[in-house]
């Protein structure tokens, strides 16, 4: 297509081949993350066929979604319909209320949400509005990049960062050890099947991520996989279960969950490693529709450890009303 095509044409424009310098304020970013800044509205799983079909190249060459980018290198971003992308129907009115209020804390560099179990962190197949796009929408003039994920069954804590600076000293906290010298103290309150121990029980077991038929991700305990470190302690016991409290010292995909099950008390309301006797049980009894797990305070510093961070995201109503009916 020639440049006065491009003018007579200005969408067409929009759909040709870019090749943009990475900008020093982006180094150290994720190559999927520079994309969906790119082409806005984008769906995550358009940027990584993008990026798995080689039509990404970084300096001429391809590269994997989690490539970290330098400052001056030259993207390759091809050419997608942005106006098709841009024509989908923005979250229902009702949905944006709902996500407005989640809203627990909120300064001049991050944006946390209590997320509500069943919203997915982020859009993708078949989900049109996750938590950041949702809260995009209500936030159209601010930059919002999510520094970490929650299942979408998991509510709680979900963090936002406005700036690029708190985004890459999160991302840098979420990579150290989460223990008491630094990184990020994530704390988590769950219903586990049976009768856990008292005390503390740390899970110290490796975890690896496989995928099933159908792209499904299946997470697994295997030599194999990476480190993963899980300290649960029961608070209180109710209806013959364990109402615990999870710290984790790992961040790891479906982590809690499947060393729940890897110590023979898996979470209840878990559809996918749980037991479907206690979820049935507990259905019926007690009301839980869901899986019982919630990402309930997380601790850290910023500026160099210099500006301290306490966030806290109260237990889900329709959880503590299953503990109610639980006694």
């Amino acid at each position: 297509m020639t440049d006065s095509e491009h003018r007579r044409n200005p969408s067409a424009a929009k759909s040709s081949v870019r090749l943009i310098k990475v900008p020093e304020d982006r180094a150290g970013q994720r190559l999927d993350n520079f994309l969906l800044g790119q082409l806005k509205g984008a769906p995550r799983s358009l940027v990584y066929k993008l990026v798995r079909s080689g039509q990404v190249r970084v300096n001429g060459g391809r590269a994997k979604a989690e490539r970290k980018l330098e400052a001056g290198e030259e993207v390759r971003v091809p050419p997608v319909n942005l106006s098709e992308i841009g024509d989908k129907t923005p979250p229902p009115a009702g949905f944006l209320q709902r996500m407005e209020q989640a809203i627990v804390f909120e300064d001049a560099r991050l944006l946390v949400i209590n997320k509500p179990s069943g919203v997915a962190s982020h859009g993708g197949s078949g989900i049109s509005h996750g938590a950041i796009e949702t809260m995009r929408a209500l936030r159209p003039n601010q930059t919002l990049e999510l520094v970490h994920r929650l299942d979408r069954d998991t509510s709680g804590l979900l963090v936002m960062a406005k700036k690029r600076s708190a985004l890459s000293e999160l991302q840098a906290l979420l990579r150290e050890d989460h223990g008491a010298t630094g990184g990020i103290r994530k704390r988590y309150l769950t219903l586990l099947a049976g009768r856990m121990p008292d005390g503390v029980m740390s899970v110290d077991a490796p975890l690896h991520v496989g995928l099933r038929q159908g792209g499904e991700r299946h997470v697994q305990v295997n030599a194999a996989g990476k480190p993963s470190l899980s300290h649960f302690r029961v608070l209180e016991r109710r209806g013959g279960h364990s109402y615990c409290e999870v710290r984790i010292e790992t961040g790891r995909t479906h982590q809690i969950r499947v060393h729940a099950l890897h110590i023979g008390h898996p979470v209840a309301g878990d559809d996918k490693y749980g037991d479907p006797a206690v979820n049935k049980r507990l259905r019926e009894q007690a009301g839980l529709k869901r899986l019982f797990l919630h990402a309930a305070s997380l601790e850290f510093a910023l500026d160099a450890g210099k500006t301290p961070y306490v966030l806290n995201a109260p237990l889900a109503p329709e959880l503590a009303e299953v503990l109610d009916r639980l006694g």
